[in-house]
């Protein structure tokens, strides 16, 4: 399976989980990742969840639709 990278700002220590989908482009509105996420759809760092806040750090990966994103 193959990883792709997705860069953050250079200044910004973390990003929020809803946010990095939409910046991923695995969904187009924050409403589909708030439901996406509190229905257990998306997975970080191989495990389930439903915190939509979940703040990512680079080398975090999410996992949706089957495709994995990984901070960078």
């Amino acid at each position: 399976m193959t990883i792709k990278k997705i860069r953050i700002k250079d200044n910004e220590e973390y990003i929020r989980l809803d946010q990095f989908l939409k910046l991923s482009g695995c969904v187009e509105t924050g409403g589909h990742a708030k439901i996406s996420i509190q229905n257990g759809e998306v997975k970080v760092n191989g495990e389930v969840c439903t915190m939509r806040g979940k703040k990512l750090r680079r080398k975090d990966a999410a996992e949706f639709n089957g495709e994995i994103f990984e901070v960078c």
